[in-house]
């Protein structure tokens, strides 16, 4: 494969990555959006996470008005999915994930996004603080992207890794991240929205994990509906003090997911007449990373920035998902909910990697503490983050300008017009 050129390279095809890519061909850019597996849409469809969680907050004045966040492109995602009926609005929005493929796919190409599937990024070629280009590898062999402008949008800051350019890893006292989850389906139970069974299994869940019939160290059965009444999603296996960044200990963490998913199956139908002749349909085709890689970036966002429910004025998203910690030791969920009307603002400058003039981050990985990247890494915000990303490269590819040096008083009023939110 020879060495092609591009004016913007993203490097992963989930929500930040495809929002970015998306983003940045509708402001008449030629981008190239690199994907490991087979199609968009990151942790939604391969690793079957579901349903998108909640970014909205009431108003303080009237608590029956719901002020969105996540809005712009994101928008446009869930009411094209919606119009296939796709979506629906309940436990935040529950979505079929192999529509939302198509959707995503149909984006890109509508936009002019050259994709480029089933493609690993193999090395990071730098010159002084500049990426200059992309080793890569797939069916063709070996080969060579160079861009003007690079998006790591691989969730675990692979480029970043691969480049040198600093980083950190979990919590900041021992490293530890949030468990690994391995998503799984269950079909043909008895079961309707209406019913109530989630009470009565996990009280006899934890009796079998107090007894030590159940090795699963989470506290309980975390399960939602989905669009089918017969079909159950559940986010519930739970791997703790494996680090996702290492091959070995991620590949251990698969195989122990894999037992607790057959684990959890059996407790159910042997256990529950709605689980008695249900089927286990799929799990996901790779375990789920809450947390991984964070970069060193022109700004940490923290705990405190959330707790004061900081605005920035480089402000280019906003969240108010719950700092929602899932126990790197064991058992326990912890959370802090935001009042109503409240929340915070994410700045440019977290997607902005010390140490390289012309790479951006977009996802869960960008400059943040563990305990403020428990709230900005779900689905609908690394969205937003991408969208973001997408405009900055834009503006960055037209004059050459470093990522630190771009307009964001412009790169803000694109985004407003555009429909996203940013303060």
């Amino acid at each position: 494969m020879s060495s092609k050129r591009y004016e913007i390279a993203v490097v992963g095809g989930g929500f930040a990555g495809a929002a970015a890519a998306i983003t940045a061909a509708r402001q008449g850019k030629n981008v190239l959006l690199i994907e490991k597996y087979n199609c968009l849409g990151g942790a939604a469809a391969y690793d079957l996470v579901n349903p998108f969680m909640g970014n909205w907050t009431r108003d303080p004045a009237n608590s029956k008005v719901i002020i969105e966040l996540s809005r712009g492109l994101f928008t446009e995602i869930v009411e094209r999915l919606q119009a296939m009926g796709g979506a629906e609005y309940f436990a935040g929005i529950t979505f079929n994930e192999e529509m939302l493929k198509y959707v995503l796919n149909k984006m890109a190409l509508e936009s002019g996004v050259k994709l480029l599937y089933q493609t690993y990024v193999t090395g990071v070629r730098m010159e002084g603080e500049r990426v200059v280009s992309l080793d890569i590898s797939n069916v063709s062999g070996a080969g060579v992207i160079e861009a003007d402008c690079f998006i790591d949008a691989t969730g675990d800051a692979n480029l970043i890794n691969m480049a040198g350019l600093p980083y950190r890893v979990g919590r900041e006292w021992d490293g530890l991240c949030q468990p690994m989850t391995l998503c799984f389906r269950l079909g043909n139970v008895k079961v309707t929205r209406k019913s109530d069974f989630k009470t009565r299994i996990n009280k006899l869940y934890k009796e079998f994990q107090a007894a030590g019939k159940i090795q699963n160290p989470r506290e309980n059965i975390l399960v939602f509906h989905t669009l089918c009444d017969s079909i159950l999603h559940f986010n519930t296996t739970r791997v703790v003090k494996l680090n996702p960044t290492n091959a070995e200990e991620v590949t251990r963490a698969e195989i122990i997911a894999r037992e607790q998913v057959f684990e959890l199956y059996n407790f159910l139908r042997e256990n529950f007449e709605e689980f008695k002749e249900s089927v286990l349909l799929s799990t996901g085709m790779q375990i789920g990373a809450r947390e991984s890689r964070m970069i060193d970036g022109e700004y940490v966002l923290s705990q405190e920035d959330l707790l004061a429910f900081r605005k920035f004025e480089d402000s280019i998203a906003v969240c108010n998902y719950d700092i929602d910690i899932h126990s790197p030791d064991g058992s326990g969920t912890s959370h802090y909910y935001f009042p109503d009307g409240e929340y915070y603002g994410i700045p440019y400058r977290c997607l902005i990697p010390k140490g390289a003039e012309n790479l951006l981050v977009a996802g869960r990985c960008i400059s943040t503490t563990h305990e403020a990247q428990a709230s900005v890494r779900i689905m609908p915000t690394c969205c937003n983050l991408g969208e973001a990303a997408g405009i900055a490269v834009s503006l960055a590819a037209e004059n050459g300008a470093k990522m630190r040096d771009v307009d964001v008083k412009r790169l803000r009023a694109i985004l407003a017009e555009n429909g996203a939110r940013v303060d």
